[in-house]
């Protein structure tokens, strides 16, 4: 377990994309939250939460632990959107990051602009290529 002192300050929520204000969760822009006092990034929909993707703080690296979408919000590529905002944030705060959640992973093995976020000596250890240039392109339609 990361120490508290670790995690990113607990001041407030951090928005990731601007807040668009809807009523029906099913026409609402989703808005990506990172809400460091829970020390997860949140997707939702209106008022609703319909995802998040749990972390862990150390030093300069950022390890996901957990990916959770709510089954009726599935199937609308939500999962993916949050994940890509929350490695868009780790790359902007400079921070490593550690997959350990499998959904995360994936995303990195499937979109090779985000593996250089994993420390190179850490690639192979989540089953990612060691150097992001020898994957080829990922697949039409994967």
């Amino acid at each position: 377990m990361v120490p508290k002192d670790a995690r990113a300050p607990a001041s407030r929520e951090r928005s990731c994309v601007a807040r668009v204000p809807s009523v029906d969760p099913q026409a609402a822009t989703p808005r990506i939250l990172d809400v460091p006092e829970q020390a997860r990034f949140e997707i939702r929909l209106g008022d609703e939460l319909a995802g998040f993707a749990e972390y862990e703080r150390e030093a300069r690296r950022i390890a996901f632990t957990h990916t959770e979408v709510e089954a009726r919000f599935e199937g609308r590529g939500l999962g993916s959107q949050l994940i890509a905002a929350a490695l868009d944030s780790a790359r902007q705060e400079g921070v490593a990051v550690r997959p350990f959640c499998p959904f995360v992973r994936e995303y990195i093995a499937s979109h090779p602009a985000y593996q250089d976020l994993v420390p190179e000596q850490e690639r192979e250890r989540f089953g990612l290529a060691p150097d992001a240039a020898s994957r080829p392109p990922p697949r039409p339609g994967a």
